[in-house]
C-alpha cells in the first residue's frame, strides 16, 4: 500500500475545526472525524478509478494530508487529490466582502474573530445533492444510515475497509426496490435513481452549479428541477454551491429562531425573512451561522 503526504496552503482567514463543524456533512460517510487524533477522514475515488483513504489536519497555513492507497502517488493524482480536497474545505472563497459586514454589527463580530463561515461541502456537487435530498422530511439519524448504506451497498473500497461515496453510474446501475430494502431511502428512492440516472447518462451536470454563469433565483430554479429537491433543499444546497441569498428554512432552525428571538414562541418565514433582508446577498450565512452560534463555543460541538 502506497503512502504519502500532501499539503494545501489554507487562506489567512481559514479555520479548520470551524469549517469541518459547520454544519453536519463531517458526522455523515465517508467524512469521519477522529477527535482523539484530532483528525478528520474521508475516501476519494478519482477520475482514473484509484480510491484514496485521506486524514486531514491543520498545521499553521496548511492543511496536511496522510494519503493511501494500493495505487501509487502520481502527480496527477496529486493534483486531483488537492483540487477535490480544496473544494471540500472552499479554500478559494473570497469571504472577505462578508466579514467587511459582519464587522458592522457588534452582534456578529464574533464571525470574523473566529474566521467562521466557509460550509463545508463534498468533493463533488453530486454528493452534495444525494446527501441533501437523504436529509428531507426525516431526522438526522434516518440520514446518517441511509448514507452509510449507500456508501456500504454502492462505493468502491478503499483500504482499512473504508468506502468511497456512490457515483453516479453505480446507482444509477441498481433498482428502487434496493434503494428502499437496503438503503432504507423510503420515498426518495425513485428521486435519488432518477437523478443519479440522469447524471450517469450526462443530461445533467451537477458540477456546474457550483460556477454557474446564472443568477442565483434562476439557479434555485434549475436546482428545483432536480425531484425530491423542494425549497428547504434547494436554499441549502445554494449555500454550498457558494450563494447565501436564501435562508433554507427547515424545522430545526423555525424552532431555534424562535428560542433565540420569541422567547419559544411560534413564528411564520415571512418575519424570520424579512429580518435578514439588510444582509442582502449574504442574508442566509448570516442566519445559519446565527442559528449555530453555540456551535463554535466549542472544537468538537457535536
Amino acid at each position: 500500500m502506497a503512502q504519502a503526504r500532501l499539503s494545501i496552503r489554507t487562506p489567512s482567514d481559514f479555520n479548520f475545526w470551524k469549517t469541518v463543524f459547520s454544519h453536519g456533512w463531517c458526522s455523515l460517510e465517508p467524512f469521519a472525524v477522529d477527535k482523539d487524533r484530532h483528525t478528520l477522514r474521508t475516501i476519494l475515488a478519482l477520475t482514473d478509478k484509484t480510491v484514496w483513504t485521506c486524514v486531514i489536519s491543520h498545521r499553521k497555513s496548511s492543511l496536511d494530508i496522510q494519503a493511501s492507497s494500493k495505487a501509487t502517488l502520481s502527480p496527477s493524482r496529486r493534483a486531483e487529490i488537492c483540487k477535490l480536497l480544496g473544494h471540500c474545505f472552499r479554500l478559494d472563497e473570497d469571504l472577505r466582502e462578508f466579514y467587511r459586514q459582519v464587522r458592522k454589527y457588534p452582534e456578529y463580530r464574533w464571525i470574523a474573530r473566529v474566521n467562521a463561515g466557509r460550509m463545508m461541502r463534498a468533493p463533488t456537487a453530486f454528493e452534495d445533492i444525494v446527501k441533501m435530498i437523504c436529509t428531507t422530511n426525516c431526522n438526522w439519524a434516518l440520514t446518517t444510515i441511509m448514507v452509510e448504506n449507500l456508501c456500504g451497498e454502492f462505493g468502491a473500497q478503499a483500504p482499512g475497509g473504508f468506502r468511497t461515496f456512490p457515483t453516479a453510474e453505480s446507482i444509477a446501475g441498481t433498482s428502487e426496490k434496493i434503494l428502499r430494502q437496503k438503503v432504507r431511502a423510503g420515498y426518495r428512492a425513485p428521486y435519488i435513481l432518477e437523478f443519479a440516472t440522469r447524471v450517469a447518462k450526462k443530461e445533467l451536470d451537477p458540477e456546474s452549479f457550483r460556477s454557474s454563469p446564472l443568477s442565483t433565483p434562476d439557479l434555485l430554479h434549475a436546482v428545483k428541477g432536480i425531484k425530491g429537491i423542494g425549497p428547504y433543499a434547494a436554499e441549502n444546497l445554494l449555500r454550498l454551491f457558494g450563494r447565501y441569498d436564501f435562508l433554507g428554512l427547515d424545522s430545526w432552525v423555525r424552532a431555534k429562531y424562535s428560542e433565540l428571538h420569541r422567547g419559544g414562541r411560534t413564528v411564520n418565514d415571512r418575519t424570520i425573512r424579512r429580518r435578514y433582508e439588510k444582509f442582502g446577498k449574504w442574508s442566509g450565512l448570516f442566519f445559519w451561522l446565527e442559528m449555530t452560534r453555540a456551535w463554535y463555543d466549542h472544537k468538537f460541538p457535536f
